[in-house]
């Protein structure tokens, strides 16, 4: 039978985690406490893999290192932390990812969205979507294709040049990592906006009676030059991460 960690306990240890003062003791409660959160973590899985027949990528515990880290800098409580467990859905544009939220948010009873779209995170870009589940929260990130491909690219920056570039700054000098990111998050902002645009007005024009031939010729036009634009980014950006692959290999 697993040992509850208390509320106290966790806060507690998360103190000691911020401050680096990490004994064998804290790593098997802390152990304990990601464990407590497997329960929560599959009931969410299971029930987007059933009920909307989409498969999930996930984790179901955050490291000890990412926990050490995420606490020294957002200076919040280990108990703060919305995604000790979580998963992620990656769909192919902003249409579809605005579905899967609405989803996501009559699938499960509470939740909490939190859109960073409209206000990125040092140019990154989702839709999360946190799950109260048996008291724990599990954070569900919703991404469209481009926008993990940012958040690849990212990461990949922070691999090769600095660990810091993901939270907008760096000790090295990293400026031409972060204006390829500043412009990569405004580019694919700029595209998903007119996806989301275009979806309005076809939406308008189907409750307006008014999609003729024509406009809908027009409407799925745009489309396929949109699609093609998406495409074209996404094999740009690819392109950079692999000749970062390289430099790190």
């Amino acid at each position: 039978m697993t040992t509850k960690v208390s509320k106290t306990q966790s806060d507690r240890l998360g103190d000691r985690l911020k401050k680096g003062n990490i004994s064998e003791a804290d790593l098997r409660l802390l152990d304990t406490y990601r464990r407590s959160f497997t329960k929560a973590y599959e009931v969410v899985i299971v029930t987007i893999q059933q009920e909307l027949e989409l498969e999930p990528t996930g984790r179901p515990a955050k490291s000890t290192t990412s926990i050490s880290e995420k606490l020294r800098r957002d200076t919040i409580r280990l108990t703060q932390i919305q995604d000790i467990a979580g998963c992620r859905l990656v769909v192919l544009d902003i249409v579809t990812q605005d579905s899967v939220t609405q989803s996501l948010s009559n699938l499960f009873e509470d939740i909490t969205i939190v859109d960073r779209r409209q206000h990125p995170s040092y140019g990154y870009r989702a839709v999360h979507v946190i799950v109260k589940c048996y008291g724990k929260l599990i954070k569900i990130q919703v991404r469209t294709m481009l926008q993990h491909l940012w958040a690849e690219l990212s990461e990949k920056f922070s691999d090769v040049v600095d660990p810091a570039i993901k939270y907008g700054g760096s000790d090295k000098d990293p400026q031409e990592a972060l204006m390829v990111l500043h412009t990569a998050s405004i580019a694919i902002a700029r595209e998903e906006s007119y996806e989301t645009e275009l979806a309005g007005v076809y939406e308008s024009l189907i409750s307006a009676d008014q999609l003729i031939d024509e406009k809908q010729q027009q409407i799925a036009e745009i489309q396929s030059d949109l699609s093609s634009l998406r495409q074209k980014m996404y094999v740009y950006f690819s392109n950079i991460i692999k000749r970062l692959e390289e430099t790190e290999g």
